[in-house]
């Protein structure tokens, strides 16, 4: 693919945000990234910090940051100077802002989000000024903590995902001789609690910026409060610094009780982590109360942590375990995972409350509303045993409903209501839809999202060893993001057509196009010239990518047909 630039300035002299050649800036920073990976894995301690300090000094990482602390969820959410990064301007003089000369970090301001237990959890927002510091940090440091990172430490960690660890429970857990008992510990305000004394004697990053973050406090109610251990939640190094701390667990583990192939198989302990929460399974009870769960909380105490005693049990498979908002239990010899009771039981409650706090609104707008909750936890729990849960959640889902479209019309009969709300379609009846003109006169149908039509589909676990940052794992990561890929896209047939007909990759960055990133669709011929809606004048390009070409009036070039280019080969 190829962009032809009507004007811009260079890489090393950006005079707009948007002038940024986005396809060299993330090639620096990823060439950077792959030669720490090769020195880290070569034992040269030196060269990895000298490599570090190229990359947290290169104006190609400072705009990647910039550009991802701008584009996330919490780009308009300021810190305690109420200051964001909204235009152009204000982002290109943010990158020439982030020096370490003078740079001091400022409090984090402290929110308070509702709990599923009915408790409040903290967070705490730094400013975007620090947000973008800790990004280009991260930088360095995530290829160093992935490189070192326990194989079976799923939780925020590039390309893994809960489906990973529970696929991984299945595994070592399903056998007629695998263990029969599990551990199941929480961690006590893990976040909350980690040594500022371990961190800075073992997180390999800049010292003096780290020591800044944690020291910088946060404020509680217009008061300022000083921090003397934790890393914030909400903070993006967060969790990359929390895996830091909680890496070698596993390997702690192997030492003692897998040191060969025998004694691993004599003791069956396997470890699963997700951030916070750790599954260990083992062959005897005794084994996990007496070996395995003293050694876990030593290793936790040099770390200024602890287990949570309420939280913490000793099971018997049969009996079964909550994990990740899956229950995890083996049914006359054969394991099943299902939702979890809480799990469905929190789904329910959210979805009775959206239907409750809108009795007045259009069905469109409650259809809209309601989607994206059915939609996401039903493909959250796709992987399991799920499909007897997914019927019950749409039986809830039209009991509600029902009562919904009773209450706005509670002189009418139940028969006159029925024909206005739901619909027969094919051999389905009962379809809460509504079809509508929309602004081009076309009759369009937005129709409820049934959990039941969400297909089970087994989930391909992660290798272990995988590491995104390195170079010979490039080609298994590609073929992994285009089976995600197309779990997304499949129902929109012309969004996959375009994103394998671009290798996947937005035109402008050459960068991956996936779900986290976003897309946009852009019109060759802009519609504002006549252009169409034909599959040969769209492109999927990432949002801000999307923003330069306009801005800039880019011409963004359609790439050969696969088919032509294996004809002119």
């Amino acid at each position: 693919m190829e962009v032809v630039e009507t004007t811009g300035a260079s890489l090393h002299n950006p005079n707009k945000w948007h002038s940024i050649e986005w396809k060299k800036v993330y090639g620096n920073v990823r060439r950077l990234q792959k030669r720490i990976v090769k020195a880290l894995q070569e034992g040269k301690k030196r060269k990895v910090r000298a490599l570090q300090n190229i990359l947290t000094r290169s104006f190609s990482a400072k705009a990647v940051s910039v550009r991802r602390v701008t584009e996330n969820q919490g780009k308009n959410t300021p810190g305690v100077d109420k200051v964001v990064w909204n235009s152009p301007d204000k982002k290109i003089k943010a990158v020439e802002d982030l020096q370490k000369y003078n740079y001091q970090a400022k409090p984090l301001k402290r929110i308070y989000i509702a709990k599923n237990d009915g408790g409040l959890r903290p967070l705490s927002i730094p400013v975007m000024k620090d947000r973008a510091m800790q990004a280009l940090h991260l930088l360095a440091l995530d290829p160093i903590v992935e490189t070192i990172s326990d194989q079976h430490s799923y939780g925020f960690r590039k390309e893994r995902s809960t489906a990973d660890a529970i696929a991984y429970c299945f595994h070592v857990l399903s056998q007629k001789t695998a263990a029969q008992y599990i551990l199941k510990i929480d961690i006590k305000s893990c976040f909350d609690k980690i040594s500022h004394d371990w961190i800075l004697s073992n997180i390999p990053m800049d010292k003096a910026i780290l020591r800044k973050w944690l020291k910088a406090g946060y404020i509680d109610k217009q008061i300022w409060k000083k921090t003397d251990a934790g890393t914030p939640q909400g903070g993006i190094a967060s969790p990359v610094i929390m895996n830091a701390v909680l890496n070698g667990i596993q390997q702690k583990l192997n030492e003692k009780f897998a040191p060969n192939r025998a004694i691993k198989k004599r003791n069956q302990v396997n470890f699963i982590r997700y951030a916070d929460d750790i599954v260990v399974t083992g062959r005897k009870k005794e084994l996990l109360q007496q070996e395995v769960k003293p050694l876990i909380e030593e290793f936790l105490k040099q770390r200024g942590l602890e287990i949570s005693h309420e939280k913490t049990y000793i099971r018997n498979i049969t009996e079964g375990f909550d994990f990740l908002g899956k229950n995890i239990r083996k049914y006359k010899g054969k394991l099943l995972i299902k939702p979890s009771k809480k799990n469905v039981k929190s789904i329910l409650l959210k979805i009775r409350q959206t239907i409750k706090r809108n009795p007045t609104i259009s069905m469109q707008m409650l259809i809209n509303k309601l989607n994206p909750i059915i939609k996401g936890w039903a493909y959250y729990h796709r992987h399991g045993v799920s499909k007897a849960t997914f019927n019950r959640i749409d039986h809830e889902v039209f009991c509600s409903l029902w009562s919904w479209a009773k209450r706005r019309h509670p002189t009418k009969a139940a028969k006159w209501i029925k024909k206005k709300y739901f619909i027969s379609t094919g051999s389905r009846n009962w379809n809460f839809q509504v079809t509508i003109k929309d602004k081009d006169g076309k009759m369009r149908t937005t129709r409820l999202f049934k959990a039941i039509d969400v297909p089970i589909k087994r989930h391909i676990k992660i290798i272990g060893e995988a590491n995104p940052y390195a170079s010979e794992w490039e080609i298994y990561f590609e073929e992994r993001l285009g089976f995600k890929m197309v779990e997304n896209l499949k129902e929109k047939r012309k969004l996959l057509k375009l994103w394998y007909g671009q290798d996947g990759k937005c035109p402008v960055c050459s960068q991956k196009i996936t779900k986290e990133t976003g897309w946009h669709i852009h019109h060759i011929k802009w519609k504002s010239n006549a252009g169409k809606d034909l599959i040969n004048n769209l492109m999927l390009i990432h949002p801000n990518c999307h923003m330069q070409v306009h801005n800039q009036d880019s011409k963004v070039i359609k790439p050969r047909s696969v088919k032509r280019a294996l004809q002119d080969a």
